[in-house]
């Protein structure tokens, strides 16, 4: 696997990955994750196995000392092989290296795996948001100190 970064030409299979990852009401319109890869300060991360996208993340600065993990999207059949993992790496390192101080992310309530995930990077749950999703489900912020 290896990471690289977004060609716009990439928007319509990240849109793809979106849809079969997250339920509608949590996963994003094509327009979204377009605004996402584009914002001033973003940076997008994308892993290929075999010239194939297996999964990418978004990520951005939330002011001057703090950055947002917007998505992290692995394909199903990819999951559980350290693809997710590279790319958090990635996304900490950027960071970390902008001299940012603390990292977040939000992710749905019932979404456990996800949750254990990110727990075991360190991760915590600091704040619950009742109907943050469009469809009405809730999700927990989950923060890093980095």
């Amino acid at each position: 696997m290896r990471l690289r970064t977004f060609h716009p030409s990439d928007l319509p299979i990240l849109y793809e990955i979106d849809q079969a990852c997250f339920p509608p009401g949590v996963s994003y319109a094509k327009s979204e994750l377009s605004r996402f890869v584009s914002q001033r300060g973003s940076r997008t991360w994308i892993a290929e196995e075999g010239g194939q996208i297996v999964g990418f993340l978004i990520a951005g600065r939330a002011g001057a000392s703090v950055a947002h993990i917007v998505t992290i999207d692995v394909r199903a059949e990819c999951r559980r092989r350290g693809v997710g993992r590279t790319m958090m790496n990635a996304a900490e390192k950027w960071a970390r290296d902008r001299k940012l101080e603390l990292v977040y992310l939000e992710t749905a309530e019932d979404n456990l795996i996800a949750q254990r995930f990110y727990q075991a990077r360190g991760y915590s749950k600091v704040e619950r948001i009742e109907g943050y999703y469009a469809n009405g489900q809730a999700a927990w912020v989950m923060a890093k100190n980095l």
